[in-house]
Formats: structure tokens, sequence, C-alpha cells
């Protein structure tokens, strides 16, 4: 074992001298790293340092992970120093067996990047095996006629190392008779011969003790022992013959067991039992393959041979004759290989996964082809199945890499099925196939892309603020963070100031919020440049344009440009010649609309008109047309009053007054300019009757409370209090009214009386007596009281004087609904039930007044002091002549200074055109 332990320090220090002559073999190195250790080395020997014979620092390894990859776990890297270290035991002779040299080969791999270096381990041997004989004994007959230089074959000894470590030879213990010759098989195997050197006499000595000794040439050598005991046998002159020393035979090792390898024959002069010879294998405990028939010599296969297993055999066979006398011939059988053995594909230092940016002939992975064939049907090549981007290139003997030959793509292939084929040689030739599966990785290769190149939505206007107006969608076809998008707004034609309180993008969806509601008179559209940025490193992103329309609504009614007011709020007149034709322009209403399209289409619409069918107007230009000439009965002021409504749904509209004059010349109208009163206003009108029916039913509530009060009363005190409402003085006198008059006179009167039970009786008392014109329809009593008490004896009847001829109304001038003229301040009686209603009422009120003796207020004969509004065509000549004792509320012109005013003309109503007429008169 000593010599063993030499062996190791001289292999420690051939790293040093391989480094030493390193640069020399630069080009070598690239091809194959080489060690010699000697077997047996304990567990953990370091074989030499791998990471520094390759040219790595310590300080790459922990990046670059270099490893062993072997099918035999024979050795390990050192992950700290990089040492390459013995992680099994090495037994040569288990390892290589009877081969010369033996050698492990396997490839070192590092990463990032990715290589694979072959290293070559020689194992050297060292002599621990000693020779060993098949059997420790041997006994050999031989005859006392044998004459001297005769040979006889002994059993040999085996040994398992090689070289000078295996069996070099036999020596024999010292003898007078007997010596001893070393021989040596084709193989290179030795075994001994006995020779005799002096005649035998068996009556002298019957037997003779032996001793064969095996020696090797190891260091230390080693040997072993064999007793051999020879008997010394009567007289058999003859010894049998072999027709061969050596017979020699080839045998295919895919022979069927039972076959006839060969049949060998000897022969023997002598006779009888002397001459029979038997057949045997000389260490028949050795020969498990062959079968030997022992009377005829033929030999047969008896179990299956296998060329990669035993490629040769060296048999010995002796054939004895009955008087014991032996003769040895060799038989050699050599086995024919065979292809019988598939190639094999193995797989070594395969990546869980390939990145898709791996460069072109990027290392994937190391593989071997193993065949145990030998020659031509061990020979093997390599085919990759299929069309993938990869490719393999042969690195040395039976090992091939797997590098990429083309670009890699996740999103078009995530995986590929490699399928590797190895063909050998042989006739016919055997293959088989390999397959794996390679996951590629993902990087950030893919940027978003948007669903579509732009964007176009529409909003309608006055949307509620935080709705949500549109979506954007962008894919990105690689996986995890890569793949994972969010969404911003990069830019805008908007202010940025003004950008985060018009719209803001979720960054999760892409959804799109208005944060404001639009005006689409303010802003029409707007662009927005929407990003969609990936999670990668480097992150990639998209841009894409979103266009917002804002739509219109109808939300802004139309605004009258013309007519327009003065400077006071006054309304302007325009003035139309008196000959005007059918068709003359008198004016044009201008109007314009915020809004757009259908909703700013403008249409022009007469609401009320002073004369109907006097003037025409435009739909859609809205020109105000004479529609015929003016008549002699047509007042000479004209109010229109026009609506002008847009397409919108629903519609929006505004409302423009007209106040046209016919004259003919700007001073004709200036006088009505000037005395015309102002307007009232319809506001305070409002206002003022509101008051009214306040006050009066104020009124009422305290007249109930005193009725309910002199109630109580009259149950308190005597009937005397009450003598003056006792019937009698209340006489029902005949008619106090006119009872022919026609429509548009006040048919009935009233008298009131407080009867003496307590009861109030209102009398409505046919008229049966004319009255005159200036008869008071009420008592003669000028105490003010609203129902004097009075005898039917102080009425005194009139003949009422004859009508005058124009006292009937036309039919435009009658009261009520029959009327065809609206009501307005040209003179015409009124249209709508609420202006007859307030003309009614105003009658009642100047006839209470008139009664109470407040008047200061007149008008012309016979118009109740209403011709200041109703204008000369109202006349009432039947009703009694109060007009120095009636007020009309809201008027400051007498009723007596208009009695001239009754059959007059009506004064002009305008002015020239386009004149301030006083205050707007508002619709």
């Amino acid at each position: 074992m000593g010599s063993g332990a030499g062996e190791r320090g001289r292999a420690e220090r051939r790293p040093g001298l391989f480094l030493f002559l390193l640069p020399l073999f630069c080009p070598a190195l690239g091809e194959q790293i080489r060690y010699r250790i000697p077997e047996e080395m304990p567990k953990g020997s370091v074989v030499g340092n791998l990471a520094k014979d390759l040219g790595f620092s310590v300080q790459e390894l922990p990046t670059r992970k270099l490893r062993v990859s072997s099918e035999k776990p024979y050795f390990t890297v050192s992950a700290e120093s990089g040492d390459l270290l013995v992680s099994s035991r090495l037994d040569r002779e288990e390892i290589c067996g009877k081969n010369p040299t033996c050698a492990l080969e396997f490839e070192a791999v590092a990463e990032n990047p990715l290589n694979f270096y072959h290293v070559n381990v020689e194992i050297e041997d060292i002599n621990d095996h000693t020779p060993k004989f098949t059997q420790n004994s041997f006994e050999l007959q031989i005859s006392e006629s044998a004459q001297p230089g005769t040979r006889f074959i002994l059993g040999s000894a085996h040994d398992a190392d090689i070289g000078s470590n295996t069996l070099q030879s036999y020596q024999l213990s010292l003898s007078d008779h007997f010596s001893l010759t070393n021989k040596e098989k084709s193989d290179g195997s030795k075994y001994p011969e006995l020779v005799l050197k002096t005649p035998l006499d068996r009556e002298k000595q019957k037997s003779y003790h032996l001793t064969l000794t095996a020696l090797d040439f190891g260091a230390p050598p080693l040997s072993s022992t064999a007793q051999i005991r020879v008997l010394v046998t009567d007289a058999n002159d003859n010894a049998p013959v072999f027709s061969q020393d050596v017979y020699r035979v080839r045998l295919s090792e895919n022979v069927y067991p039972g076959t006839t390898v060969l049949q060998v024959t000897a022969t023997d002069q002598d006779e009888g039992v002397n001459a029979e010879i038997t057949f045997s294998f000389s260490e028949a405990s050795q020969i498990t393959q062959f079968n030997l028939n022992s009377n005829t010599g033929e030999i047969t296969v008896l179990n299956t041979l296998d060329f990669e297993e035993v490629k040769e055999y060296s048999i010995v066979l002796e054939a004895r004759d009955g008087g014991g006398m032996i003769a040895q011939c060799t038989v050699e059988v050599e086995v024919i290989d065979e292809n019988d053995n598939v190639p094999e594909v193995i797989f070594q230092s395969l990546p869980n996964l390939i990145m898709e940016d791996a460069e072109l002939g990027t290392h994937i992975a190391l593989l071997k082809v193993r065949d145990k064939d030998s020659k031509h049907n061990g020979e093997v090549t390599c085919k990759l199945e299929g069309d993938v981007p990869f490719k393999i290139l042969t690195s040395s003997r039976n090992t091939y890499k797997l590098v990429t030959d083309a670009v890699l793509d996740r999103e078009q292939n995530p995986e590929y099925n490699i399928t590797i084929t190895a063909t050998d040689r042989g006739k016919p030739p055997l293959s088989s196939s390999s397959s794996i599966t390679l996951h590629i990785g993902d990087v950030n290769d893919n940027a978003p892309v948007f669903s579509q190149p732009f964007y176009i939505v529409y909003v309608s206007e006055n949307n509620p603020p935080g709705a949500s107006i549109s979506q954007v969608s962008a894919s990105d076809p690689d996986l995890g963070p890569n793949g994972q998008v969010s969404y911003s707004i990069v830019a805008s034609d908007l202010e940025p100031r003004e950008l985060s309180s018009y719209v803001s993008v979720s960054a999760q969806s892409g959804v799109v919020f208005a944060q404001r509601a639009f005006d689409h008179e303010q802003l029409r559209s707007f662009e927005l440049t929407l990003q969609a940025r990936d999670h990668g490193s480097p992150a990639l992103s998209a841009n894409v344009s979103l266009r917002v329309l804002v739509n219109d609504r109808n939300d802004n009614a139309p605004r009258v440009l013309y007519p327009a007011l003065g400077p006071d709020s006054s309304a302007l007149f325009d003035m139309v010649p008196r000959a005007a034709e059918p068709g003359y322009l008198v004016t044009k209403v201008v109007a314009v609309d915020a809004d757009s399209g259908h909703n700013a289409w403008l249409s022009y619409h007469v609401l009320q008109a002073s004369e109907p069918g006097l003037f025409s107007l435009g739909l859609r230009t809205g020109e105000v047309r004479t529609a015929r000439a003016l008549g002699d009965r047509d007042a000479a002021r004209q109010r229109l009053l026009v609506a002008v409504r847009d397409g919108g749904q629903p519609p929006l509209s505004a409302t423009a007054t007209l106040h046209l004059v016919f004259a003919d010349s700007l001073q004709e109208v200036l006088p009505d300019i000037t005395d015309r009163p102002e307007p009232s206003d319809p506001q305070a009108e409002l206002q003022f009757y509101l008051v009214v029916a306040l006050a009066l039913i104020s009124v009422l509530f305290l007249l109930a409370v005193i009725l309910a009060i002199a109630l109580r009363l009259r149950r308190s005190f005597s009937p005397a209090a009450w003598s003056c409402f006792q019937p009698g003085l209340c006489v029902k006198s005949g008619p106090v009214v006119p009872p022919n008059y026609s429509e548009g006179t006040l048919p009935y009167s009233y008298n009131l009386c407080v009867a003496h039970t307590g009861k109030t009786e209102f009398n409505f008392l046919k008229c049966s007596e004319q009255l005159s014109s200036g008869q008071d329809m009420l008592c003669g009593d000028t105490s003010g009281t609203l129902f004097p008490l009075c005898n039917s004896s102080e009425l005194t009847s009139h003949q009422q004087a004859p009508p005058n001829t124009d006292w009937r109304f036309s039919q435009a001038q009658r009261p009520g609904t029959s009327g065809s003229q609206n009501g307005d301040d040209t003179g015409t009686w009124p249209n709508n039930q609420f202006d007859t209603e307030m003309l009614q009422a105003m009658i009642l009120a100047s006839a209470s007044e008139a009664a109470d003796g407040s008047s200061t207020l007149g008008g012309g004969a016979g118009t109740m002091g209403l011709s200041a509004r109703y204008g000369p065509q109202f006349t009432l000549q039947h009703v009694p002549d109060y007009r120095q004792n009636v007020y009309i509320p809201g008027s400051n012109a007498t009723l007596t200074n208009a009695a001239g005013k009754r059959d007059g003309k009506a004064p002009a109503g305008g002015n020239g055109n386009k004149k301030k007429s006083g205050k707007k008169e508002k619709k």
C-alpha cells in the first residue's frame, strides 16, 4: 500500500506541472482538461483546482455555479474553492476491468454564461489485488514411464490488476524431478507448465508434494500459492494427443444457446482402456458460457454471449485416457460484435427555463450519446427532429451541445418539444429518440397595444360629473408584471392646470371619467393622449389619441337681438308708410341661439297681434311684412308679440314685442309719442290686484264679525233699536233700469234692504220704467252711503232720451269672447276673459265711487271714464251721467275732460320709425 501512497503524491504534483504548461496548450485546454489520479483515493480527496484551471477567479464562483455533469457521481466541485473532489470510491478494476487504460470523462458546467468544459480523469492502477488460484491444491497423475522433458499444464492464477501489478510469473518449490516453465496465452495471460526433469520410479516414491507460487511485480509485490500433489502411476506408454494445440474460432454474439462452437479431437496409440479418451475443461468452474461433451469433444453455447461483456474466451481442454495420461489444448473463442444495442441519448445540464432574448448560439443543454456496440456499430449520429429554433453541435466524441439557432419568441411559442434521434451505422442501423420540453421564459419585449388606433367619444353636454364617458383598452402579450398595463393621461390640448378638472382615467381599467359637466358652447371638443405602460423592467409604453366631442343639447333659449331696447329700457317703434303695399318689408326680428345644429334652427311665430291679418311673419327669416293695405278702420298703432322658438326637444323660446306706427312722416307721430301715458307695469298691476283681493277678504271677515256681534246685540236690546230697519222703510219700487237696452248695457240694478226680522235679503227688481240718461240709479242721498234708506216715493221716474244711432257696438267692440281683437292699448274691447272681468269690475267700482261722491275724474260723455283705456269706440250713452262722482283707480284723467273725444277720431298711436315711446312694454 505504500506504493499506492507514492502514486497519490505524484498525482498531486502533476496538476501543478500541467498549470505551468497551460499557456503552451491553451488550444488543447479549450477542448479537454486532463487529470491523472490513482485509484482508491479517499472520499473528499482533491483531484485539482478545476476553477483555476478553467481561468475562473474565486469571486466568480458564486455566479458561475461551476458543477460536474456525469452519469455517476464520482466527482464534485467545491463551491468555495473550485477544487475537483472525489465523491465516491474509485475502483479501477470495477470501472474499467482489464482495459489497459482507464479514464473517466465528464463535463464541467458553468453558468452566466452557460458553457461546457470537457474533463478527463485517468485512473491509475495500484497493486491492490493479489494473484489467486482457482483451487488451493491440484492433483496430477504422471506415469512412471514418462520421459524426461514431458510437460504438464498446471492450473493458473488470476490477478485483477494490470500492467506490472498483474500476475507476472510462477515459481515452483525446489525439486530434483520437476521444473517449471512460464507460458503466455494470446491475450497476454500467463500459465505454468510442469516439466519432468528425471525419470520417476513408482517403486521408490509413489507421490511428490510441490508448492506453486504466483507473483506480480507491484510495489510491493503480492503473491499466492497452491499445492500440487503428483501421483506416480503405472506405465501407460502413450498419452492422448490433440489434433491441434490451439483451436481458434470466431462466434457471433447473437448465436442461440445450443449452437455448436467446434469439436476437438484427440488420439491415443494405446489399446484398450488406455486408449479410451474423455474430454473435460481444465477449469470447469470458470466456464459458464459453454458446454463440453466429454465423449465427443463437441463444444456448444450454453448461455447467451455478449460482446459488450466478454469479447473473447480462452478455454483449456484436457483429454484423459483410461490409463490416466492427460493431454491439454487451448480453445480461443473470439466473439464477433453484432449491432444489437440501441444508441441512447442522455441529457445533462438541462435548464428549467430559457429566456426568450437568448442570443443565437446560446448553449442550452449538453447531451451524450452511448452505444455499447463497437466499431461502426457503435458510431452514432444525432439529428434534431422537427422545425425548431435549435440545433445540435458536436462537442467531442459522443458529446453534443444543444444551442439556439433562431430568435425565440415566447408569445408565439411558450414551449418547445425537442426530439433528438440517435442512429448508429450498423447493418441494419438502430436508432432511438429522446424528447424533452423546453420552457421559454418571458422578457419585456412587447409594448402594450391599444385595441383601436384612435378613439372618438361623443359626450352630451351637461353630463353628470364623475360619469364614465369612455374606456380604452390595451393588451400586452407578455406575462406577469411585463403584461400588466396601467393607464395615464400624458398630453392634452387643454391647459395643464385645467386638465385634471375636466377628465381623469382609471389606471387599472382605462375608464375615462368626466370630472365636470361639459358645456358645448364653451368647449366643443378636446383631445387627450393616453398612455398604456406595462410594469416590466425597463417599462414599455404606447400612446393613443382620444378625441372627445361634446354634443349639443338644447339648453340655451334664443336671444333676440332686434328689436332692441333703448338705453333707458324703452321699446323702439318702427314706422310704416300708410300707403304700404302688401308684402312691404316693415322690419325684421333678429335672434340668435348659442346652441348648434337643430337646436339653433330658429322659427318665428306671431303670438298676439292688434290686427291679426294685417301683417305676416317669415317662419325662418323673421321678416315682418304687410299682408294687406291699411284700412280706414285699422288703428294707426299696432302691436305684434313675436315668439322665437328653436328646433330642440323640448323647444325653448323667447318673445319680442314690435310696436308699429302707420305714419308718413316723423312729425306726425311725435305728438302721440310725447302725450302717450306710460304703460302700466303688469307686475305692479298684479300686485295691486292681490292687495285689493286681500283687503276684500279682510273686509268680508270684518263684516261677518260685525254681523255676528249685531245678532248678539239684537237678542240683548229692545226691538225699538231696530225700528229703522222695518220693512216699510224700504219700498219695493219698479225697475230703475231702462228695460229695452241691448248688449253692452247694465240690464239689472240691485236694491239691498235690511228687514226688521234681522235677515238680509237681496231683491232682484225687474225694470218696468224707463230712466233718462242723466238719472242716477241710486237714491239721491248725499250722505255717501252705498245703500241709502229711502222711500219709493222719493224715486222720480224720468223718461229716457232717445239713444244715439251709433251707440251699438260692432262685433269687434263688444265685450266678451265674441270680439275678434286682442285687448291692448289701441282702444278695442279686450278679447280675453281676464280683461273682460277687469272691465266689469272697474264699471262696478266706478258706480260705487259715483254713489260715494268721491270721484274727481271723468271721461267723455256717456263713456263712464273708460275711453282712456278702451278708446273712442266704447260709449255708454244709456248709462246715467255720474261723471262728476266717478273715480277710476289708476287713471290720471277725469270723465269731464274726455267728453269731446267720444265721437272724435283716435289719435295716432305711434311715432317715427324706431323711436322711444316710454317704458318698455313687457310681455
